[in-house]
């Protein structure tokens, strides 16, 4: 868990490799850095536009994942170029999860990392 006076809320690094996928396309558009339960940062397959608003499911590695993955409506708050090339690391905020997602998101950012 990383412990940023800054954050509002405890933040936690993904391990491994989790999918974002966009449920309107389906297309995945990169996987999670981090989360909160206030938001997540996104290694994006590509810049996104500024300020947009997105539907987004990944699966939370956290037992249940694979059962119930988590969708999550979002709003990019800012980005910027990663090193790797045609990768960008992006911010975004969500927006009305629904109690399970929440409760999910809160018990999984407060354990400790593995």
């Amino acid at each position: 868990m990383t412990d940023d006076p800054r954050r509002r809320q405890p933040r936690r690094a993904v391990p491994g490799r989790v999918d974002v996928v966009d449920t309107l396309t389906e297309e995945v558009v990169g996987y999670l850095g981090n989360l909160s339960v206030g938001g997540m940062l996104l290694i994006a397959n590509r810049p996104l536009p500024d300020d947009a608003l997105f539907q987004f499911r990944f699966r939370l590695p956290d037992g249940i994942g694979a059962a119930q993955p988590i969708e999550v409506g979002a709003h990019v708050l800012w980005q910027e170029r990663a090193g790797a090339p045609g990768q960008s690391w992006i911010g975004l905020r969500f927006l009305g999860l629904s109690a399970e997602a929440t409760r999910r998101l809160r018990v999984w950012t407060t354990q400790p990392e593995q």
